[in-house]
């Protein structure tokens, strides 16, 4: 079973953080993030090491980081820096891993390479956050096909958002995957509470594994 994984998402905002929190408590993950922009705003290594209440050395430091809150080619542009993805290298030592990634699959990091490179380079399995809600089907199955036409091995769909019998059903059928977890939107989110998502709505005969391997 992968130790590892990259959490993606189908657009900006879908909820990769708190899918990246539930998978670091759950699975007593490390986490990576080593892209960020829109530090003006928030952090998000700094939310999730609060949802998932890790220790400060169980949050690696970006490699880029940026205050505007916009596209990560744009936002270093502002900075007048060029993200150079050779400059960002898989940690060895570090398993588990949970590494999220900047938006969604597609959005640009330079002026000819995309987030899905990245992906591509890291070499690790891909977990994509979708919303359940209307539109979802679209997103997703595009964002699979990319992913997919990139070489990348994508592990399952994680959907965020009130359950859609439908929607889901739909993923796994025109898309081809497992959705392997399902996260509701929740008012109140921590630990436990991640930890309970974690054991009600994910498959456990994926994780299950690996969760035994780090107890």
């Amino acid at each position: 079973m992968a130790q590892r994984y990259f959490v993606t998402g189908t657009d900006t905002g879908v909820g990769k953080t708190v899918l990246s929190a539930l998978l670091c408590a759950a699975l007593d993950a490390s986490y990576w993030k080593p892209i960020q922009t829109g530090t003006e705003v928030d952090s998000d290594s700094t939310t999730l090491k609060l949802l998932a209440e890790l220790t400060e050395e169980r949050v690696l430091p970006e490699v880029y980081q940026f205050v505007s809150a916009i596209s990560p080619h744009l936002a270093a542009q502002r900075a007048g820096v060029r993200i150079d993805l050779a400059k960002i290298k898989l940690p060895a030592g570090i398993p588990p891993l949970i590494i999220e990634g900047a938006g969604g699959v597609f959005v640009p990091v330079n002026e000819r390479e995309l987030m899905v490179d990245l992906m591509r380079q890291l070499g690790l399995p891909v977990l994509l956050a979708a919303r359940s809600s209307l539109g979802t089907i679209n997103h997703t199955t595009l964002s699979l096909a990319a992913l997919r036409d990139a070489g990348v091995v994508v592990a399952g769909v994680v959907m965020i958002g009130a359950p859609n019998i439908e929607n889901r059903a739909a993923i796994e059928e025109y898309g081809k995957v497992n959705v392997v977890g399902e996260i509701p939107w929740l008012a109140d989110l921590n630990r436990a509470v991640l930890m309970e998502i974690f054991e009600a709505r994910f498959d456990q005969t994926l994780f299950r594994p690996l969760a035994q391997a780090t107890a």
